[in-house]
């Protein structure tokens, strides 16, 4: 298959969330050759349309080429007690002034009516940090 973009746009779905907030947490973790970073962070908006709040912890290890190897977890929770968790997987990137920004796939799970779909389907998404620790996140459906 040959890559292009009229592959990549026929990929993504519809948008399914975005979120703003904030990094709350850094520590470094040991690892036999090198460090692993270890970054919490808040935030709130939608997902499925449906007003939340959201807590995510995800690791970061960087590579020989400048590039970070992410992985996180994390919970999404709306006012009214519906939950969705969720893993995912991304490639990070440092950017001016300290900021990074991530590209990834995310899995969900819940019990709940309202996000059962979820469970059916996989998510990309684009995860920003700025230099200041402000986070902004989109997510699409994979079709």
């Amino acid at each position: 298959m040959v890559w292009s973009m009229e592959w990549e746009a026929n990929m993504l779905g519809e948008q399914i969330g975005e979120m703003r907030g904030r990094r709350t947490g850094r520590r470094v973790l040991p690892v036999e050759s090198g460090f692993k970073v270890e970054v919490t962070f808040e935030d709130k908006g939608k997902l499925m349309g449906i007003e939340g709040t959201e807590i995510g912890t995800y690791t970061a290890v960087p590579r020989a080429d400048g590039t970070l190897c992410g992985e996180g977890q994390g919970v999404f929770t709306t006012p009214d007690g519906d939950m969705v968790t969720w893993r995912g997987v991304g490639t990070g990137m440092f950017k001016a002034g300290g900021s990074v920004s991530y590209r990834g796939a995310l899995t969900y799970n819940s019990t709940s009516r309202k996000f059962t779909q979820l469970n059916t389907l996989a998510g990309v998404f684009e995860f920003e940090v700025d230099a200041d620790g402000n986070t902004h996140s989109k997510i699409w459906a994979w079709k």
